[in-house]
């Protein structure tokens, strides 16, 4: 025979199995499943060459890595440590630059851009970046929050996720809100369409022409939505929704409603009304926790899909097209899915709670004078 002797790759049965596992696992990295592919291909007998056409990689790929493991074992299939420079910052700069990040501001600014980082801590852009990035670090965004005063918070975020997880027999659980003040806006110049390259453009500027009110009720399992117009969002308004719900809803069904805190869904005459019809039922969300309402999750999805960048003349036209985004939503209706049990929201809430009153209490008098 010609040629440099072809190494021999003999694996135990541990060794095997952990190559095989490397192989299995797709969501790690694909050279190292590449390798371990390699030298399994190896054990099994096969040429260099017939390893390289089915893998399709190199013929010195596969000698090398073959040569690798028969010397080094598992441990070859891993990358050796590259050289390079010695470090610019050393462990200090960095816990510097983080706490000067976490506990302080500059001056005349809210936060700490890169550039003023680096202009304080003496140091490149591109280093304050690398070390914001390895701690997980944001300076420039913001998150908003409230937390629910409602006294009855625990008792209200039971009983509504009860009825998502578990809607009782015979009943139909509606999701009932309303949203005010859609307006028909009118761009002050024609859209731009979409070219290639190119978004679509429009003014920044435009025209009112009116507002309107939908008051929507979604069928909590079935995704259904009923929907319906007025030109205000008053009690007079509501009552008359809930007339329109009682005409489209299975007469022999039970009505379970999911309602916010909003005044108008607890006057003197929709109450009377409630009483007057006793197969309907309230369940109040906590005040301040219009999340736990999954209308509003399909009043985002309107919002996106149809009024953010719609251009309408009139009300007219903002109706019918919102009445065409309901009626293209209900031939094909899917309900929203809740996957979090009562026990989980409030788990996240009393740690949310937690670490609030922990970052009200290490603030100094200072601060808090400050904010």
């Amino acid at each position: 025979m010609r040629g440099r002797p072809v190494i021999r790759i003999d694996l135990s049965s541990e060794e095997e199995a952990a190559l095989r596992k490397i192989v299995s696992q797709r969501s790690g990295r694909s050279d190292l499943r590449t390798r371990a592919e390699i030298i399994l291909a190896c054990y099994e007998g096969f040429s260099n060459k017939s390893i390289s056409e089915a893998l399709k990689v190199g013929a010195h790929t596969v000698g090398k890595w073959r040569q690798r493991y028969a010397s080094q074992g598992l441990d070859g299939l891993y990358d050796e440590p590259r050289p390079g420079g010695p470090r610019s910052i050393d462990d200090d700069k960095v816990q510097r630059v983080v706490e000067q990040t976490l506990h302080s501001k500059p001056k005349g600014a809210t936060h700490w851009s890169l550039r003023s980082m680096a202009k304080e801590e003496g140091i490149a852009p591109s280093s304050v970046h690398r070390i914001w990035s390895a701690f997980g670090l944001q300076p420039h965004r913001s998150q908003r929050f409230k937390l629910s005063s409602d006294p009855l918070f625990v008792d209200k975020v039971r009983d509504v996720v009860g009825l998502y997880l578990s809607p009782p027999h015979k009943a139909i659980v509606l999701s009932v809100d309303e949203k005010s003040q859609i307006q028909a806006l009118d761009r002050s110049q024609p859209v731009l369409p979409l070219a290639p390259g190119v978004p679509e453009r429009q003014t920044h500027d435009y025209t009112r022409h009116g507002t309107t009110t939908l008051f929507a009720a979604l069928d909590v399992a079935t995704g259904f939505v009923i929907g319906k117009f007025y030109k205000r969002h008053r009690a007079k308004e509501f009552l008359n929704f809930l007339k329109e719900i009682d005409v489209n809803v299975e007469p022999n069904f039970d009505v379970h409603l999911i309602m916010d805190n909003y005044g108008t869904h607890k006057t003197k005459e929709v109450r009377a009304w409630l009483a007057r019809h006793p197969r309907y039922r309230v369940h109040f969300t906590p005040t301040s926790a219009s999340w736990l309402n999954q209308v509003e999750r399909w009043f985002a999805k309107l919002t996106e899909k149809q009024i953010k960048r719609g251009v309408h003349t009139s009300v007219k036209a903002l109706q019918d097209d919102i009445r065409v985004f309901i009626d293209i939503h209900n031939e094909n209706p899917k309900p929203y899915k809740w996957v979090k049990s009562a026990d989980q929201i409030l788990d996240s809430v009393k740690r949310f709670c937690c670490k609030v009153e922990k970052t009200h209490e290490i603030l100094t008098p200072t601060q808090e004078s400050g904010h």
